[in-house]
């Protein structure tokens, strides 16, 4: 492929977005011309003369970004002051993810976001290009990928689709995605709300007990509503189809998103029930590349934004087979562990409440927080009866989480390190957690599997079993690897070559 340019309705498009980001800068110097006895024509010629420059700016600027995809990079140079020059291996991008918003659209042109392994943050951004062209320079980097020449003839392969979403599961999922940080606007304004009625309830804790219910369920309501439209607009007309060895998937209603997730790169599967799909039977899946995914900075992409439990767990046994789990938990001390822990926190709690009143002039029934004390054997067993662990032939699942339970599928051969973790507070209680970190995942810090507070010689057997067929599932890789490079180099018409077992 030749090199090539933007499109040139992307300077214009550009432009605009730079004026509409400084628009209060212009406002300033008109309003600021107008106080100081400048005439208002003044004024409208500085705001002239920024268009002008936005639009010079961004001309320069596309008649010096050029791109060209070569045979096994892709390469971008660019720079209005500094030249820059970029090769990007095709080897290792992991994501082509496509983007148009209404404006764009209008317009015919798409933003093209190259992601690659490791990364975090986008390796390469086309803003913007035709929207033919960016269809064609993601079906050539997926050729280019598959080691298929340009001028090959071979076709297309056939996409199959896996999942179209429909409406009743596009109302399900603006119905489940309630998304709970919004509930955090309760500390800003239920302390404004209870203040103003305190005289009317007398204690200040009752008219807390009285009015927070009201307020949070306000918010509740309000979290849902935005929420649920943005998770409807966003997933509007989602499909997932299979093409080859890689998933295409679009959405989108306001701002459309396409791109590919290559199977080959595919670390981890992640099926996720909040309470609420849960209970009506639905949940969602998500797979974790070990590059940066579009639009989620922690790598993981929505494969099936909402759909039937079963059916989930069959689309993700399509994209990498995986058995049926035999679930361990924790043994009952673990339990035991959550309960002094929530009692604890009940009772912190509780002297801060008691401090306040005793010590300050702000006197209220502190006592009502003790209410929390009962609660903390029900939470307790929520949280231990939602986590467990399974090991498969070729995989280990994990599972956690009560309010958003989720199950990580992780093969074998995608581990890169296993620890086993024991806190002062774990061991006096023979417990131990297992993490098995991937390269997608964020090491003990980040969002990895975890078998959590399991007993602490079992956690050690399990390390070692992961740890074992981790290293069988390597070698097994080698030697097929090796049999194909030998297979490829065999003098046409001889024999197959000689076996070669792992250890070779």
């Amino acid at each position: 492929m030749p090199a090539r340019r933007l499109a040139p309705l992307s300077v214009f498009y550009r432009a605009g977005e730079t004026v509409f980001r400084l628009a209060w800068l212009l406002v300033i110097a008109t309003i600021g011309s107008r106080s100081m006895g400048i005439p208002t024509e003044v004024g409208a010629g500085v705001v002239v003369a920024g268009l002008v420059l936005a639009l010079l700016y961004q001309f320069v600027y596309w008649q010096r970004y050029e791109y060209e995809l070569t045979g096994d990079t892709f390469d971008i140079r660019s720079g209005v002051l500094s030249r820059r020059t970029r090769e990007i291996p095709l080897g290792r991008v992991q994501n082509v993810d496509l983007r148009r918003n209404v404006v764009q659209r209008a317009l015919g042109i798409a933003e093209v976001r190259l992601e690659t392994a490791g990364g975090s943050e986008t390796e390469a951004q086309l803003r913007f290009v035709g929207e033919e062209e960016a269809q064609q320079l993601r079906d050539a980097v997926s050729r280019r990928k598959r080691g298929v020449d340009e001028d090959s003839t071979e076709p297309e392969p056939e996409a199959d689709l896996l999942f179209a979403i429909t409406p009743k599961e596009l109302f399900i999922l603006g119905v489940t995605s309630i998304d709970l940080r919004l509930l955090s606007l309760a500390s800003v304004f239920l302390p404004v709300v209870v203040p103003s009625l305190t005289d009317r309830f007398g204690d200040p804790l009752v008219s807390f007990a009285m009015t927070a219910p009201v307020g949070a369920f306000g918010l509740a309501v309000a979290a849902a509503v935005l929420s649920g439209l943005y998770s409807i607009t966003n997933y509007y007309g989602f499909r997932l189809s299979r093409a080859g060895s890689e998933l295409r998937y679009e959405r989108g209603l306001l701002q459309q998103f396409a791109g590919t997730i290559p199977l080959e790169k595919v670390q981890t599967l992640s099926i996720t029930e909040n309470v609420l799909a849960r209970r009506l039977g639905y949940a969602s899946l998500s797979v974790e590349t070990a590059g940066y995914a579009p639009g989620d900075s922690s790598g993981s992409q929505s494969a099936v934004p909402i759909a039937e439990r079963d059916r989930v767990f069959a689309l993700a046994r399509s994209v990498d087979a995986f058995g049926e789990p035999d679930w361990q938990r924790p043994p009952k001390r673990a339990r035991t562990r959550y309960v002094v822990r929530y009692t604890a926190l009940v009772l912190v709690l509780t002297g801060v409440a008691y401090g306040v009143d005793r010590f300050t002039g702000f006197s209220y029934a502190w006592y009502y927080v003790l209410v929390g004390v009962p609660l903390a054997p029900v939470g307790a067993h929520l949280k231990w009866r939602n986590l467990a662990y399974a090991l498969c032939e070729d995989h280990v699942l994990t599972r956690a989480g009560f309010w958003s339970r989720e199950t990580r599928v992780v093969p074998y051969y995608r581990i890169q390190t296993v620890v086993d973790s024991r806190t002062v507070f774990q061991r006096r209680r023979r417990l131990a957690t297992v993490l098995i970190d991937t390269a997608g995942g964020g090491g003990i810090t980040g969002n990895d599997a975890r078998a959590i507070d399991i007993d602490a010689d079992a956690a050690a057997d399990l390390r070692e079993t992961v740890h074992d067929r981790l290293q069988d599932s390597l070698d097994e890789a080698r030697a097929v690897r090796r049999r194909r490079r030998l297979e490829s180099i065999a003098p046409t018409g001889a024999g197959p070559g000689p076996d070669v077992s792992p250890g070779d």
